[in-house]
């Protein structure tokens, strides 16, 4: 029984990838019997309750039945999940490991209904994007734009490292990933890239930063105004210290954001100027307040569409590639 408990623990351990990418619901078996996922239920309601007497107030059940439960989980696995703090209980080890796996397994199960509803009327248009860290998020609102007023559209942005992504779109759990890379010559994630833009890169800033004789003096003018970059997430970020260095500027830099858009915020309220690629820029909605400060026109911010061969039928991201073609 304890060995097939700890091969059971194992799986539970196993990745640190995220659920989507992972997640795989099969029965554990022990050594006779197959995991009682009702067991695994009411130990994962007793840690999200803290406690075993809250549990029974929310699952309207006896506080002893609750505790055989939970017995009988740690006996199939083999190991203490839980132990006493106090009034109430605290996870060992072994159920930190248990209970990330329950809380994935159990938080897919709260969403299967609408799913499944969805899937069944056929009046869901959904779509499931992957944005690479450090891709403008401004330009990628632009390149999604064209398909944002489909009918019943259900679009979900996944944000991540551009090698999880990959991963996920893989599995299919992707449709699309915008990277600012193609995907590496690997036959065996079988993915194609597409190059859909090459844009100048723009710099823009507040008002208060931006006069007549900044502009007038670009680039030489970032060397004293205050400067917001993309962090090294960004594939950006080298192309433009490389510029930096080809025009003698040594910017004084006050922020590095991930993300493009909370860069755009911070140097709407003030806080410095920052670039931005043309395609990014003409967004006015979030651009409203900041003023054009010059142009890279030897500077461009690629954006690539991955997908999988199942991606390549999706007729919205066909939209998606045919308008930036355009």
């Amino acid at each position: 029984m304890i060995a097939s408990g700890e091969r059971a623990l194992s799986l539970l351990r196993a990745s640190k990838e995220p659920a989507r990418t992972r997640l795989t619901l099969r029965f554990l078996r022990c050594e006779t019997d197959v995991l009682n996922y009702r067991h695994l239920y009411y130990f994962w309601v007793v840690t999200k309750e803290g406690g075993f007497a809250r549990a029974a107030e929310r699952l309207d059940m006896a506080i002893q039945t609750i505790s055989a439960q939970v017995r009988e989980l740690e006996k199939a696995l083999g190991h203490q999940l839980l132990k006493p703090a106090g009034r109430s209980v605290a996870m060992t080890e072994a159920g930190q490991a248990a209970f990330a796996r329950a809380e994935e397994i159990f938080q897919i199960g709260q969403v299967i209904p609408d799913e499944v509803r969805e899937a069944a009327s056929g009046k869901v248009a959904r779509l499931s994007v992957g944005l690479s860290d450090g891709i403008s998020k401004l330009a990628a609102h632009a390149l999604l734009e064209p398909v944002l007023a489909t009918p019943s559209l259900r679009l979900v942005c996944h944000e991540g490292e551009f090698e999880q992504l990959l991963a996920e779109l893989a599995l299919h759990h992707l449709d699309v990933v915008l990277a600012g890379q193609p995907a590496p010559r690997n036959p065996n994630l079988r993915l194609t890239s597409e190059r859909l833009v090459e844009s100048t890169v723009e710099w823009y800033g507040p008002a208060a930063h931006v006069h007549k004789a900044d502009v007038d003096q670009f680039p030489q003018s970032l060397s004293r105004l205050p400067v917001l970059l993309p962090t090294g997430h960004s594939a950006l970020r080298p192309t433009l210290d490389r510029w930096f260095e080809a025009h003698g500027l040594r910017p004084r830099v006050v922020g590095e954001f991930e993300d493009s858009a909370l860069l755009a915020v911070f140097a709407a309220r003030g806080l410095g100027v920052f670039p931005v690629s043309r395609l990014g820029s003409s967004d006015v909605g979030l651009m409203r307040g900041l003023r054009l400060l010059g142009r890279c026109d030897d500077v461009k911010e690629e954006i690539h569409a991955i997908r999988s061969r199942r991606g390549q039928h999706h007729p919205l991201v066909l939209h998606i590639m045919a308008a930036a073609r355009s």
